[in-house]
């Protein structure tokens, strides 16, 4: 029963993060975006990452992992194979925690760049790996 209850946590926790996952995905396809639409790419970002970390806690935790922040979840999954570069998603975390605390243009219009180019590629990763083994 205990095995079960954790298995359906992360499988529900896979579908919020598809859903901010879908959300972001379709946000950068804006190639030009305004000021508005670059925050609202940056909130989509913070809300698929911090599900991320959380779906990865969650599957590590019904595989007998024990983790409990953003930073133990990442180096967990690296060293299980659930995500493949360890230093992206430290990055993430880091870019992630900046802009939260702090709104500048230059700032936003570099994050957006590393969303597009590095972020959202180690996300769709996991979302692919994490969609085929909720789909069995």
């Amino acid at each position: 029963m205990i095995v079960e209850n954790k298995d359906i946590r992360w499988k529900q926790r896979f579908q919020n993060f598809d859903k901010a996952y879908l959300l972001l995905e379709r946000t950068l396809k804006i190639e030009n975006p305004s000021e508005a639409e670059k925050g609202g790419i940056i909130q989509f970002y913070e809300m698929a990452f911090d599900l991320a970390w959380k779906l990865m806690k969650d599957y590590l935790d019904e595989q007998g992992f024990t983790v409990q922040s953003p930073r133990e979840a990442i180096k967990q999954a690296f060293q299980s194979s659930i995500i493949e570069d360890g230093h992206i998603w430290i990055d993430a975390l880091e870019d992630r925690n900046l802009t939260t605390h702090t709104y500048d243009e230059e700032i936003a219009t570099e994050v957006v760049s590393k969303i597009r180019l590095v972020y959202f590629p180690a996300l769709s990763q996991l979302h692919n790996l994490l969609r085929s083994k909720a789909e069995l």
